[in-house]
């Protein structure tokens, strides 16, 4: 039996005011994520990565947000429901992990009265029960003294273990959707290998639905069911992890793969994307949006209106420049990644 759909974002634009007028950051995204299933979000900084996560648990400021669509979660639309209804379902049924532990965590609160809080707002279990679940999920999420950890203070953790901690807030109450937003940025490389495994064992254990925001494609190769990779507030590529390294066509997609050092080619040098992503207010709204760093593709390769389109089953790209798209000849041989 295939897992039912857990989330479904229909549409969803994202837009904050600059001035005033309003600008998306995220525009026109539709994406579901099934029970069971990790969702992978690539894309470099400024494509709306993370403004697509707090859009889907309600934390833009109103005053300068508008949001338009439908967040369609367990059957209810998160867009429509107040402050208190969204407090009942943050924390309880849709965790997250903050891409900071330092600025996530509250500096004046114990670890442990901090993974205890939300279990006090969403639970009836007694005080000593939230206390044993506490050092138990401390426990699970692999900090080896949980006892002096409950009653440690943030500064007093390496970045490893506050990311830990920020995990175990996550997880407290058992959500069935838990958005990871880049959980490994601030870690070394052995430390991030430790969060990621540790990330897929909670999830085989719940059988939670991860959506995981990232710019490591070695982390989405590793961890992913499927991949929706952004760019400029836009999906431009959604593909399950497999076909999406066998077989990736968007140019922006092939340029991020093309970017990644590999020990498999003799390549002197990396491939370079060419430019930035643009700021909002000097976003292209027609057009190709990638079509400025790949000046090298002719106009008429572009589609004046780009979709995405279902060009194979289950694979979907934006955008009509992808089919003769090449790597200019003065560019480094394109790399071939397999992940079967």
């Amino acid at each position: 039996m295939e897992n039912q759909p857990l989330l479904q974002l229909q549409n969803l634009r994202t837009s904050f005011r600059i001035q005033d007028d309003y600008y998306a950051a995220v525009d026109d995204v539709t994406l579901t994520v099934n029970e069971n299933e990790v969702v992978a979000i690539v894309g470099e900084s400024g494509c709306g990565k993370s403004a697509l996560a707090l859009s889907v648990m309600g934390l833009h400021p109103l005053d300068r947000t508008k949001l338009d669509g439908n967040v369609n979660f367990n059957g209810r639309n998160l867009l429509s429901l107040s402050t208190g209804e969204m407090n009942k379902i943050r924390g309880k049924d849709i965790g997250m992990i903050f891409q900071d532990p330092l600025t996530a965590l509250n500096p004046l609160m114990t670890c442990g009265k901090q993974i205890e809080e939300s279990m006090n707002y969403h639970t009836k279990l007694s005080g000593s029960e939230i206390k044993a679940k506490t050092l138990e999920l401390l426990k699970k999420v692999g900090i080896p003294n949980p006892e002096r950890t409950y009653k440690q203070y943030p500064h007093e953790l390496s970045g490893g273990m506050r990311q830990r901690v920020v995990i175990a807030i996550a997880i407290s109450c058992e959500p069935s959707l838990v958005i990871a937003d880049e959980p490994t940025t601030a870690l070394d490389v052995t430390i991030q290998a430790q969060i990621m495994d540790l990330l897929k064992d909670l999830q085989k254990q719940m059988k939670t639905g991860i959506i995981l925001i990232t710019h490591d494609l070695g982390v989405v190769a590793e961890m992913a069911d499927k991949v929706a990779v952004m760019y400029a507030g836009e999906i431009v590529e959604l593909a399950d992890v497999n076909t999406l390294f066998k077989n990736p066509l968007h140019p922006y997609t092939r340029s991020l793969l093309n970017s990644i050092p590999s020990t498999n080619t003799a390549k002197g040098r990396l491939h370079v994307i060419q430019g930035i992503v643009p700021s909002l207010q000097k976003l292209p709204r027609k057009g190709c949006r990638f079509k400025g760093r790949i000046n090298w593709v002719p106009d008429h390769e572009h589609e004046e209106n780009p979709v995405l389109r279902e060009v194979e089953p289950n694979h979907f790209v934006r955008c009509t420049c992808y089919k003769n798209f090449e790597f200019p000849q003065s560019d480094i041989g394109e790399i071939n990644y397999d992940i079967s």
